[in-house]
């Protein structure tokens, strides 16, 4: 199907990225897979690029652009070259995003350029052991003490959590208001009584780095708050639609990799004396696969579209987000099953697919959350 949502300009940062990543971080991948971290030099060198915030103004180094079209070629790239693409998310199309909408002007002199950069990298705290999908029931505590907020909590599965120097953290600072009393700090690398746990092993997306922090008596600079006291809630379910359309751009990108790869096998592999995508079943169950994948992408260009005019819903988001996800994990399953032993071995790319593709349906919001909006989007 021709792609109607791209411009010529996109297709040239296409060119940019897929140059960058066959250069700076194909050849180094195994490794980052093996030792469960990127290096923080192809940070750099990804700022150096332009491939960090590319949504930040350009007064604070960024590239100034808005059109979400750009993130999303990146992440396609991504999934093209096989790297690892979590933590360029949560760093581009999630934390730059909100620091750079709810800071103050002294706030994003400090950190957006770094972030853009790529001398310091950003990670989100949300989740918690106790408290997952709903947020409202975090126990990450801040509490006010002079010219400070003391940090009292733990954070687990946290994308670029060793890597990262800036922690867009989640926090209760009126614990009796519930949801409502829920705030945002950043907390930067080095803060007393900031500490990271073990690197977690993971079953999919090995070279992206995954931990849990801790808070002991941590005092961060009331000065780090970002936007208002209490209003951390408001400002996580406006950016959650963003952060969840980025989540249905890797799915979509990784469906189309697999297809494609599945493709080539049927036509090339052969059983009983023809290809193995000749036989009928196979046939079929390829035909069914392109035709749900191109669904999916006119679905996410749409909801592209919606998000650039500012008129993308928080129900749309979730239908885009579990919608994809689901179909990312299915693709992957039935195309590893059409690899047959092979799809089973550790060093085929697809068992690598079929594994990080598991995950896509749970952070974010899970499928089930999805649909709990959705259904409370049409009344229910």
């Amino acid at each position: 199907m021709k792609h109607h949502l791209y411009e010529a300009q996109h297709e040239e940062f296409r060119a940019l990225c897929r140059e960058f990543l066959a250069r700076e971080a194909v050849p180094h991948h195994e490794r980052w897979e093996q030792e469960g971290i990127l290096d923080r030099e192809v940070w750099r060198k990804a700022g150096g690029a332009g491939l960090l915030g590319i949504g930040v103004p350009v007064e604070y180094g960024g590239g100034g652009e808005e059109d979400f079209r750009y993130p999303a070629v990146l992440s396609e790239e991504l999934i093209r070259a096989r790297v690892t693409a979590p933590g360029f998310v949560a760093h581009n199309d999630v934390v730059a995003s909100y620091l750079a909408t709810r800071t103050t002007e002294e706030q994003r002199k400090r950190w957006l350029p770094g972030l853009c950069s790529g001398e310091l990298i950003a990670a989100i705290a949300m989740s918690e052991p106790d408290a997952g999908s709903n947020v409202a029931d975090i126990r990450t505590t801040a509490v006010r003490d002079g010219e400070h907020y003391v940090l009292n909590g733990q954070k687990t599965f946290i994308t670029n959590g060793e890597n990262a120097d800036v922690v867009l953290v989640a926090v209760k600072t009126a614990p009796d208001r519930g949801g409502q009393g829920i705030s945002l700090l950043v907390v930067e690398r080095d803060t007393p009584g900031f500490s990271r746990g073990r690197r977690m092993a993971k079953l999919g997306w090995q070279a992206s780095d995954t931990c849990e922090l801790f808070f002991s008596d941590c005092r961060v600079p009331v000065a780090n708050l970002v936007g208002k006291e209490n209003a951390g809630m408001a400002y996580l379910m406006a950016g959650l639609p963003r952060e969840r359309l980025s989540i249905a751009v890797v799915a979509v990108a990784a469906a189309e990799r697999i297809l494609a790869d599945a493709l080539e096998y049927a036509r090339t592999r052969k059983a009983f004396g023809q290809p193995i995508g000749s036989f009928q079943h196979n046939r079929f169950l390829l035909a069914t696969l392109d035709t749900e994948i191109t669904i999916a992408r006119v679905f996410l260009d749409h909801c592209i579209a919606e998000l650039n005019a500012g008129r993308l819903t928080v129900a749309d988001a979730a239908k885009a987000k579990w919608w994809t996800t689901e179909l990312q994990v299915e693709v992957a399953n039935k195309c590893l099953q059409l690899y047959g032993g092979y799809g089973y071995l550790k060093e085929s790319p697809i068992s690598r697919e079929w594994a990080n593709s598991r995950v896509q349906t749970i952070y974010g919001g899970t499928t089930e959350i999805m649909k709990e909006l959705i259904g409370r989007s049409l009344g229910l």
